[in-house]
This record gives structure tokens, sequence and C-alpha cells, in this order.
């Protein structure tokens, strides 16, 4: 029996996603759990896997540049022994609106139905009635010129795959003056290289001034478009309010280097701090909420989320239940999360969620700094860099010692200022007595 292959839910806020690239073929056998195709979100590259045993009979929509709506039949996996026949009859049963969705993202795309799909497409409402089966083939050829022109054509989608787009924010070449030769005119990272590898060669643009370089324009990723949007709603909509401590952190430094001495394993002052806000959140759990429209929700684990900076934009995978994690299995879960959220491979339910996040910015020697929360959650805290200061001890005695500087974000809606004081005192209190970070 057919079996209609739909693009699932690949976030929890999406409507929908680019389909990135097949990685099956039409008449490739596929087993229950291989991947068929990926779905490129607006924060990572999402695989699709088979929940049926089965042939790959037909690919609906290929891939392209188009954003495919949820629930859109995207192909068609048969049982040995069935013919294109069944796949129109499967086709023809589902009903027009999500066939009709395939089609129309399938052909902005470029891509091309075979022509029983395009006459299931039809019979199922998808095309307008009289419309000659013989245009398919003209109308297809019309869409993949379309798409292949748009990659160059400003105010225009562009048509590129992740990579080439890294690489080309990375080696500052402008895409629009990049001609694609990937399929359907997409370009990919053959196309890049060469573009870099002619700019040497190329007659300089004209410049305003002279001896002035000119300006040159970067169109929006689809991460970049989500980072503004979530923080641009974050800031108009959550109230923010900002506490701010020093931290001393001469004994966590000293006994993190005991602790590295030797050892295979290396901890960074990171992997202390994602374990201390943990452990603050265990001892103050009203921080560890989020606000919801009609109630607020209070989270049972202490999920952390780390910031990572990418050449796409900021992403922020998520140490599940740090709180009762070991100082090295965290070390090991955010290097892998941050070498994975560089390549776009993030898994959707390793950055959706989380209970707050920790924002470092230290190794840039930025002393201190406000970030701007990440909703759902209610709070973020902004890590300075570990500098030598002046300071007065116990004794009133002014003395040279470490200190850190962090602020936590607060949303007023869910964290009133005594709690987030507390919070903030519980995390400082870990910090300077870093053996309680370890039980």
């Amino acid at each position: 029996m057919a079996y209609l292959i739909k693009l699932p839910s690949v976030a929890a806020d999406a409507s929908g996603g680019i389909l990135h690239q097949w990685l099956k073929q039409e008449g490739d056998r596929v087993a229950v759990g291989d991947a068929l195709a990926e779905v490129e979100t607006e924060k990572a590259i999402v695989e699709i896997n088979a929940e049926q045993a089965g042939v790959l009979g037909r690919i609906v929509v290929q891939a392209g540049p188009a954003s495919v709506p949820i629930n859109t039949v995207i192909g068609v996996l048969v049982s040995d022994g069935e013919d294109a026949a069944a796949i129109d009859r499967a086709l023809a049963e589902h009903g027009g609106a999500a066939v009709a969705a395939g089609s129309a993202a399938g052909s902005a795309a470029g891509g091309t139905m075979g022509a029983s799909a395009a006459a299931a497409a039809a019979s199922a409402g998808g095309s307008p009635s009289g419309a000659s089966a013989t245009a398919a083939p003209q109308q297809a050829g019309n869409a993949a010129a379309h798409a292949a022109s748009t990659a160059a054509v400003p105010g225009g989608r562009l048509f590129a795959s992740p990579v080439a787009r890294r690489l080309a924010a990375q080696w500052h070449v402008d895409l629009l003056g990049v001609t694609g030769t990937g399929p359907h005119g997409r370009i990919v990272r053959r196309d890049v290289e060469a573009a870099r590898d002619r700019a040497p060669a190329a007659a300089p643009a004209a410049a305003p001034l002279a001896g002035r370089p000119a300006s040159r324009r970067v169109p929006h990723t689809g991460m970049r478009r989500a980072i503004a949007r979530r923080l641009t709603e974050s800031k108009q909509h959550v109230p923010h309010f900002y506490l701010t401590v020093d931290c001393r952190m001469d004994a966590l430094l000293a006994l993190r280097a005991q602790a590295n001495h030797g050892g295979a394993v290396k901890l960074s002052v990171n992997d202390f701090i994602v374990r201390a806000a943990a452990l603050a959140l265990r001892e103050v759990p009203e921080v560890n909420a989020s606000w919801h429209d009609d109630d607020i929700e209070y989270h049972a684990g202490a999920d952390i989320s780390v910031a990572v900076a990418t050449d796409g934009g900021l992403v922020t995978p998520i140490v599940r239940d740090a709180d009762v994690k070991s100082l090295s299995v965290i070390g090991a879960e955010i290097v892998e999360l941050a070498k994975r959220a560089k390549v776009n491979r993030l898994k959707p339910e390793e950055f959706t969620g989380g209970s707050l996040t920790v924002s470092n910015l230290g190794m840039y020697g930025i002393s201190q700094f406000a970030a701007i929360i990440n909703p759902p959650q209610a709070a973020i805290l902004a890590v300075g860099a570990a500098e030598r200061r002046p300071v007065v001890d116990a004794d009133g005695q002014l003395v040279a010692a470490t200190v850190m500087t962090v602020t936590l974000s607060a949303d007023h809606r869910v964290v009133d200022g005594a709690v987030g004081a507390r919070w903030l005192a519980a995390f400082r209190a870990l910090i300077e007595n870093p053996v309680r970070i370890l039980l």
C-alpha cells in the first residue's frame, strides 16, 4: 500500500521548512528509521526519517528555496510490485490541500513532478481546470529558469545552500553576483570558491571616494531573520530588569587548575559557571520558570542554554539536567553541541526550551554587559571576564583579587527583584566556594 511522506513539524514555532536535499532517490529501498531528506529550519538542518519501510516511488516536492508548509506531501513510499497508478490513487485519495501546496512548493523550487504526479495533483484540485498535461514540462522549465535567476536578482529570494552562505560571509563574497551551478541554479560551495578565486582579477567596483572600498549588502539568512524577530519581540514585550554582582574567582581558578593538572579531561571556567547556574536554580526554583498568557510554568529540570556564536548568528544549545551532571560531562556536552551548532546540525529538541541561558563574553575581554532574554525563558546571565582588580577584604585591607562581573537579566512578569537577588546570591556563593559545585 502506498504511504505518503509528509513534512513533519520540524520546530515548535515553525509553520514549515525549506527542503534542503533528498538523501534517497526514486527507486531506492528504504528501511524504518532511514534518513529520507533534510529540512532547513531557521536554526538548523534536520533530517526526516522514514516511519515505514518500502521503496521511494516518487518525489513530489523537489529540494529548493521555497518554504514548504507542515503536513505537505513531499514523497510517496510504495511496496514491492506497486506501480505509478497506485501512487496516483494515493495522492488523489489524500485530497487537494496538502498535495496542491506540495505541488506549488515544488514548482517554486524549480522542481518537476512526473506526468502522473501532475495529473494526480490536478485531479485533487492542485491545478486549474482545463490545464493541458502537455504544458507541465514547459511550466516546470520556466519555474526552474526563474529559480536560477532569483539567485542573482536583488529583491528575489537568494537560492543558496547554508554552507555557501556561511563561506560567502567568511570570504566576503557577494552572493548576488554569483551564478549557481547546483540543482535548479542553487549556489553551492564550488560557486562561492570560484567567486573568491576570481575576486583578485576582477575590476574593482566604483568607489564613492578615492581609496575607499564600496559598501556591500548581504541578504538575510533564515537564522538572522529569526534572531532579529525573537530578540526584537523580547525587548518590546518582556519587561527586563538587571541585577549585577562581582564574584571572587581565585578559589575557583585554583580548583580548576588542580582538577586539570595531569588529567585527560580539561575543564573550562564556563563549565563551572553552567553547573553553578543550574544548582542556583535548584536553590531558587522561582527563577526556573516561563511566562504564558494564562499561567507561569515552573520547570522540573535545570536545563541551561549556552550561547554559541556561529557564522550565521547566535545559537543556544541546551545542557539538560545540568544540576545532576558532573563537570566533565557538562564540558563534553558543550563541546559537542557547539561543534554541531556551527555547522547547523543541532536537532530542534537540542535548542528548544531551556530554563536559563548563560552568555559568556569573558573570553573576548568584555568586563560587563547586559544580555537580552531568550523567550520563553525568564532570565539570562551575562558573564564578563575574570580580571585582577583591587578589592577590600574582610579585614578592611586593600588586596589584589581576580573578580568576574555577572549581570542577570530577568523577566519582571515572572521574577520579582528580591527573587532575582536571591538567585544571584546563590550563584555567587557557589562560584566563591567552588567545592560545592563538585558535590
